[in-house]
């Protein structure tokens, strides 16, 4: 794959080239409406293959915050075209990587050194490349090392990239009024923090030392003599991304082993420390020959308050949800529903949460949960096809929750997703076994 010898950093540059990607998306609907005049029955999947096609383009040169975005949007897989979530989700994985030239400057502004000076050996040549840092192979000391760089510039241009794609994330998502500043506020301050990499070297050692004693978990060590600000040197672990485990899988019992262990470590972080990994992506998990899980990156953690975690799991028992003097004070609690709501909109929101936390918390609801069960998310599909197409939504306030749903949920879903992915039957309550 070609190298990037520069990243636009200025506010001007990237705006130019987000820009340029939305003429080329615009040509993309004038050739679809060319089309469908003359065939009514042209559908929109080669408009969404197109504008996935150049939006991803135009993204992965940016990196930072901008194909931050694209992944996380990646994982919505009930939401967003096919089309989009296959381009999107390479952000995992395959975007240019920095050159050896930039990667040695990187070096030499945080450390006063060269990588091949720091390091036994080191490969020039990066192994994986994301959104916002890329990976490279090194030793030292007899020890295999992975060596996390951050592209330059990403930090600083979080706050104007959120700017630019704001407008068009309020209209895709119904977001009126001052009050969806929100959860604009949340992701910048979280993306923030995935750009402090002292930071994640402490949640690291935090988070992995609590988790220890989970069977069939694996961490990496950190080194933080080797890491700063912008770079991270930890272990080199081997294993198979989670994405090519469970599409070249076929034993039941392994994919049930990793599917637990994803499960028993979610839960455990949720209920016991208060705080949980909440980018659960495939790139961020490795699987080895033995199945074992092992997580390799702490960049997106999200603490979890008292005053949301209580009424938010209360609402994950049935007897609560079926409850409406229970329901309705939880949907308060929570900043679902509004005092100045008018009784047409309590009515409306009250219906729509009661029919999809019904839904959302069923793995709650049994000492088991079978993931692979297609009618679950079929229904979850359905659901969000018909309120994503329902006209009275368009009509009301859409910024519905408060701000820690944004990230909590982001887990949920991304979590169910995997999980769904490897075919896998979890025993839900197994976590508390090591409280």
């Amino acid at each position: 794959m070609k190298t990037i010898d520069k990243i636009p950093t200025n506010k001007i540059q990237r705006a130019s080239k987000l820009m340029t990607t939305g003429v080329k998306v615009g040509g993309n609907y004038l050739k679809y409406y060319g089309k469908k005049l003359v065939n009514s029955e042209t559908t929109k999947d080669e408009l969404n293959e197109s504008n996935a096609e150049d939006i991803y383009d135009g993204l992965k040169n940016l990196k930072g915050s901008a194909l931050k975005v694209a992944q996380m949007l990646s994982m919505e897989k009930n939401i967003m075209p096919k089309a989009y979530v296959e381009k999107f989700s390479l952000a995992q994985f395959q975007v240019p990587p920095l050159s050896a030239p930039l990667v040695r400057k990187t070096f030499k502004k945080y450390f006063g050194d060269t990588p091949e000076s720091l390091y036994d050996t080191f490969n020039a040549e990066s192994v994986a490349a994301a959104s916002i840092g890329q990976v490279h192979k090194a030793t030292k000391d007899g020890k295999n090392l992975a060596v996390k760089i951050q592209y330059p510039g990403v930090a600083e241009s979080i706050s104007s990239d959120l700017a630019m794609v704001k407008p068009v994330a309020m209209k895709m998502f119904n977001i009126k009024g001052k009050d969806g500043d929100k959860y604009f506020k949340e992701m910048e301050g979280k993306l923030l923090e995935e750009t402090d990499y002292l930071l994640e070297v402490e949640q690291s050692k935090e988070i992995t030392n609590a988790c220890k004693n989970i069977p069939n978990l694996k961490f990496p060590n950190y080194y933080k003599e080797l890491s700063g600000e912008r770079i991270i040197t930890m272990d080199w672990m081997t294993g198979q991304h989670l994405s090519e485990f469970t599409s070249t899988n076929t034993n039941k019992e392994k994919a049930d082993k990793v599917g637990q262990t994803l499960w028993d470590f979610y839960m455990f972080q949720m209920h016991q420390l208060k705080r949980v990994h909440a980018d659960p992506h495939p790139g961020n998990f490795l699987v080895d020959e033995e199945a074992n899980l092992i997580a390799i990156d702490f960049g997106c953690v999200k603490t979890v308050p008292e005053e949301f975690y209580l009424p938010y799991f209360e609402l994950a028992k049935p007897e609560n949800i079926n409850k409406p003097e229970i329901f309705l004070e939880k949907m308060y609690a929570l900043e679902i529903l509004k005092e100045e709501d008018s009784p047409e909109e309590t009515k409306f929101f009250s219906e729509l949460f009661h029919e999809m936390l019904s839904l959302f918390t069923q793995p709650f609801h049994s000492e088991t949960f079978n993931f692979a069960d297609e009618e679950f998310f079929g229904k979850i599909a359905e659901l969000s096809n018909r309120y994503s197409k329902d006209t009275e939504i368009r009509k009301m306030n859409g910024n519905r929750g408060s701000k820690h749903f944004l990230y909590i949920n982001r887990t949920f879903f991304g979590l169910y997703n995997l999980i769904n992915d490897l075919g896998a039957k979890v025993a839900i309550n197994n976590y508390k076994n090591y409280l």
